[in-house]
């Protein structure tokens, strides 16, 4: 893991494209987790704040709730074509996150689009935490 506090970076699979985040908490490494996944849709350079969108997941486990949290912020973009600049989570227990997207609606003129990011997957989810410091990384179906 880089030396950043927090942060993220894609990761190779077969296939499809992982995400690996970590932060100094679990809620930041999931707020970056999601960050992650957007770069993938439009570079969050090219995004401006307008606007927010609240995502609420619930799950059985931390893992779980990883993958459907990615989901969940999917869903708005695709739903009402949002894209993202900026993710914060204000909640993030083992079986429950809540948070705000930052961004605005997509600008085919002005935004470039990237990969199609369908969902995120189970497979090679991890949610950790070591030494201080949280780790999660979750694969997303491209």
């Amino acid at each position: 893991m880089p030396a950043r506090p927090a942060g993220w970076e894609h990761f190779e699979t077969e296939a499809d494209v992982g995400v690996a985040a970590w932060g100094p908490t679990r809620a930041e490494a999931f707020a970056q987790a999601a960050l992650g996944v957007f770069t993938l849709i439009v570079k969050p350079e090219e995004v401006q704040e307008r606007e927010r969108r609240e995502v609420r997941a619930q799950a059985d486990s931390p893992e779980q709730l990883l993958a459907s949290w990615i989901n969940e912020c999917l869903y708005v973009h695709e739903i009402e074509g949002f894209v993202v600049r900026r993710v914060e989570v204000d909640t993030c227990t083992a079986t429950l996150v809540h948070g705000v997207l930052h961004g605005e609606e997509l600008e085919a003129g002005r935004h470039r689009l990237g990969t199609i990011v369908k969902a995120a997957t189970l497979h090679r989810l991890v949610v950790a935490e070591q030494e201080g410091q949280h780790r999660v990384s979750v694969v997303v179906d491209v």
